[in-house]
């Protein structure tokens, strides 16, 4: 028997290993298994055929060394959307492998290093200190890894001189396949005294009478574990739900009790996943009820889902989408199927996962990459244990999770960029691949925006290929948000503008607060300042490793930089002229709290970016505290933007709208009318307090103002298809991004000149570039840009086969040079 499998490298293809007839048996797709990879090393890869003839081509075959489940990890949809993923955003399947399983299910070997015996003394005496250094840090550890050793030696490199030490016979080096996954073991107590014995429960009692601390905990057992509810059967008491009931006994006194024959103590494997119990009916809340705007556009789901796969719920900012999504989940749950509920931001699964938990409990899972690897595993396995009908709501990541019966995928908020993966590859946009995967399940799919894509609109009216269903009221009639558009420049000539706030918006906020609403303050940069700058010879510090400048984080009191995460102290001279001219430049979120704190110095602000939610927890709180009216204002970043709920927020102040408007792309205009139309929809969401947005900008005529401000989608959609149609864009064209990146300059350009001279010989003027693109370079890797743009009628696999065999063809010359190469497909 041969087994095709896949490994967790940037590698095409699956590999073939000869399987031992003692594994035979157990061996199926899906399942994984550790295979040699490389002259020494294990990997976990996943069987995706099996055969029983050996492969021509191949010289020599492996052997399989351990299967490690008994029944299948990935199933057969999950291998097949691998598969899709790595074809159409091209790059190796093992990429996608290794972005899909949680690392806690790639066991993986190590290089393992002990001290050798019989080692003759000269032979130390021959070493030098360094080395000596190293022989000693071995022996005191015993057995241990490169990765230890190297930093018990401060974090420098060693495998060379341990190399050599095993050459000489000092040390033996080896493989451990090292699996990081911890289970958790519950300790549960169930008493062994027969329900309903009288007689047996009073000579229990009688047996401890000696040990007060035995009696106080055979008591709390009893009680615990409803022994004396003749309606329920007895159940097991956790030892943590024991030990924290009372403090007048110990464990030691529980395992008395054991050994007197009184209680049963067993261990049992449990999920760091626990789903809320609703059997208090704390989750038992109905349905909520809908609308006969919210109603009829239901009906139209459910007509559109007769003949369309995809449809597209178009409704305005708090029109009720999720209602809608609610009674949606419930009829696929009904039929004994499963829903992904995926969102831009794990931000937002904080609000919805309590939302639908009030109506499914536990039925409702969440996972996103926030979650540590152990609870990812947990998850996982909970879903290939056939969790029966649920709902998961997640970020892109939950599209990886093994769905036994899909039903229904939801994508809200379909327009975010974030649903696009940029580094590493996969490369793939969540939203496109949330649609291959409820086809492979044949599910439907519901796409929800208030501003959708142009390319996601075109599909659902010119196109065709998508249903529509359009909710353009908001619930209960509220009207939506007055837009005021202040000219920045104006106001600047009449001295009416402090810091980055002019004073009509900051007035406007006063009588928001004095009235008991809420404000929402938004910019679009995070740190205190974009920049340091010399005010003598006007120098800006920059990346060592990218050509970026660096921003100030007030905090920490450090220059970051925003592409590699590099951190510089601020200088107290300029490095340039060295004079002590260093300034602070510009307004990041930070610096805006600041002013909005000197404005406002009574209220209550919270700040919502990158920087204040880096835990998984911090989301929670910030959205929960500002939802409950513990703080009056909430700065933030586009995380703002993002479908949140907050019901007492009268006014919405855009800072800077030119920030999201003047960006050198042909989506920089989508893009800005989404964030500047989502962002104001936070504003006056409930009746009978109408909202106020107040938008900060230099260049008031332009048209995505215009658009904003009159809350016009369909005119901005028309505005922009046009200019699509005009430049031949998405959607009247396929957008491709090759990338080439080295460290010499030189290098990249030459490479990306080449590639770019071969594929316009084969593809003509559909290649552009190359060029620069706006950072050109990243981690000290030199970053060139040639756009493919292929008319949509064009076979777009043809266009791919060719882009490969340009790329073969190349090879031998891009590995000597040193090059990278990578694709974006679809980029956004």
């Amino acid at each position: 028997m041969y087994v095709s499998v896949i490994v967790p490298r940037p590698l095409d293809g699956a590999f073939t290993y000869r399987v031992p007839q003692e594994m035979e048996a157990r061996i199926s797709i899906g399942k994984r298994v550790i295979v040699p990879f490389g002259p020494r090393r294990y990997v976990t890869g996943i069987i995706e055929g099996i055969q029983f003839t050996r492969p021509a081509d191949v010289a020599a075959v492996k052997d399989v060394i351990e299967v490690l489940d008994e029944s299948p990890t990935v199933i057969h949809p999950q291998i097949k959307l691998w598969h899709w993923l790595a074809d159409y955003y091209m790059c190796p399947v093992g990429d996608v492998f290794k972005a899909a399983l949680p690392a806690g299910l790639k066991l993986e070997s190590e290089s393992v290093v002990e001290a050798a015996g019989d080692v003759e003394p000269e032979v130390y005496e021959s070493l030098s200190d360094d080395d000596m250094k190293i022989v000693t840090a071995v022996r005191d550890k015993g057995k241990v890894s490169i990765k230890d050793l190297a930093r018990s030696m401060g974090g420098r490199p060693v495998e060379t001189a341990v190399s050599k030490l095993v050459d000489r016979g000092v040390l033996e080096m080896y493989e451990s396949v090292v699996n990081r996954y911890r289970r958790v073991k519950m300790s549960l107590v169930t008493p062994l005294i027969a329900k309903g014995d009288n007689a047996a429960l009073q000579a229990a009692f009688e047996s401890v009478k000696r040990s007060e601390g035995q009696q106080k905990a055979l008591l709390q057992i009893v009680a615990l574990s409803s022994f004396n509810n003749a309606t329920v059967p007895t159940r097991p008491v956790s030892k943590a739900d024991l030990l924290e009931a009372s403090a007048e006994y110990t464990w030691e006194h529980v395992q008395a009790l054991k050994r007197k024959g009184l209680v049963d103590i067993s261990v049992r494997e449990v999920s760091r996943f626990t789903a809320p119990e609703d059997g208090d009916g704390k989750f038992a809340a109905p349905l909520p009820s809908l609308s006969p705007a919210q109603a009829e556009a239901l009906r139209g789901i459910h007509e559109s889902f007769m003949s369309k796969s995809v449809t597209l719920l178009h409704g305005v900012t708090s029109s009720g989408k999720t209602e809608i999504y609610m009674h949606l989940i419930d009829h696929v749950m009904k039929q004994g199927r499963q829903v992904l509920f995926l969102v831009p931001e794990i931000a937002l699964t904080t609000q919805l996962t309590r939302r639908l938990q009030r109506v499914f409990g536990a039925k409702v899972r969440i996972y996103h990459s926030k979650f540590t690897d152990n609870e990812r595993v947990d998850i996982w396995r909970d879903m290939l244990g056939s969790p029966g009908p649920c709902v998961v709501i997640g970020a892109r990541s939950s599209l990886f999770l093994p769905f036994s019966n899909l039903g229904l995928v939801i994508v809200d908020e379909e327009h975010e960029p974030s649903y696009k993966q940029y580094d590493p590859a996969p490369r793939y946009n969540g939203r496109d691949a949330a649609i291959v995967l409820a086809s492979l399940h044949g599910a439907k799919t519901l796409l929800g925006s208030a501003t959708p894509t142009v390319e996601t609109y075109y599909k659902a009216t010119e196109g065709g290929k998508y249903g529509l269903v359009s909710l353009l009221t908001r619930y209960g009639d509220v009207c939506l948000p007055d837009i005021e558009v202040i000219d920045l420049a104006a106001e600047r000539r009449k001295h009416a503008v402090d810091g980055a706030f002019s004073n009509v918006l900051v007035a406007e906020g006063r009588r928001m607060l004095r009235d008991g609403r809420q404000l929402i303050f938004f910019h679009n940069r995070r740190g205190f300042s974009p920049r340091a700058r010399c005010r003598q010879c006007q120098f800006v510090p920059k990346c060592d490793h990218c050509d970026v400048s660096l921003t100030y984080h007030k905090h920490s009191n450090t220059l970051e930089c925003h592409y590699c995460g590099a951190i510089y102290p601020v200088p107290k001279v300029c490095p340039n002229c060295h004079e002590p001219a260093m300034e602070i430049e510009g307004y990041g979120t930070e610096r805006i709290e600041d002013g909005v704190s000197a404005l406002y110095p009574d209220a209550r602000i919270l700040r919502l970016d990158l920087d204040t939610t880096r835990s998984k927890e911090a989301y929670g709180h910030i959205i929960d505290d500002f939802s409950a009216h513990k703080a009056d204002i909430l700065v933030g970043t586009q995380m703002v933007t993002k479908g949140l709920d907050f019901g007492d927020v009268g006014m919405v102040g855009v800072v800077n709208a030119d920030n999201v408007i003047n960006y050198p792309d042909f989506r920089s205009a989508e893009r800005a009318f989404n964030m500047l139309e989502q962002v104001s929809g936070q504003a006056g969401r409930r009746a009978g307090a109408p909202g106020k947005v107040m938008i900060q900008t230099y260049t008031p005529d332009h048209p995505v103002i215009g658009f904003v401000r009159r809350h016009d989608y369909p005119g901005f959609y028309e505005y922009e298809i046009e200019q699509r149609r005009q430049f031949v864009y998405p959607p009247f064209s396929r957008v491709i991004n090759i990338f080439i990146r080295h460290r010499d300059r030189s290098v990249a350009h030459s490479v990306a000149r080449d590639y770019a001279s071969r594929l316009r010989t084969l593809l003509g003027n559909r290649v552009n570039g190359p060029v620069e693109p706006p950072v050109a370079r990243v981690a000290s890797q030199y970053i060139m840009q040639v756009m493919l743009r292929v008319e949509t009628e064009a076979s777009i696999k043809q266009v791919k086969a060719i882009l490969r065999s340009v790329y073969v063809e190349m090879n031998s010359g891009v590995e000597k040079s040193g090059a990278g190469i990578y694709y974006d497909v679809d980029p956004v």
